[in-house]
């Protein structure tokens, strides 16, 4: 699994809040929710992210869906995972 990373990044209220992943199980942090911040679907032929679910905008069309899910992450982590700058 070299190069794999997840990151979590964690509050000053020592809430850590991080994109799903399996490297890291959240649960032996403590008590974990996991809450669902976008649908990337399949739209007329392409697929889209829709950011909806955290007021975000809808990504795409995108030909492939491994480009939409990358695009949901990075606008995740941008927007809703660090801090303000």
């Amino acid at each position: 699994m070299s190069g794999v990373v997840q990151e979590l990044f964690v509050g000053p209220d020592g809430v850590a809040r991080g994109l799903y992943g399996e490297l890291i199980d959240a649960g032996a942090l403590g008590a974990a929710s996991v809450v669902r911040a976008s649908h990337v679907e399949p739209a007329d032929g392409c697929w889209t992210a829709d950011l909806s679910p955290v007021g975000g905008p809808v990504l795409g069309p995108f030909s492939l869906r491994s480009e939409a899910l990358t695009a949901e992450a990075d606008w995740l982590t941008r927007h809703r995972l660090t801090p303000p700058g």
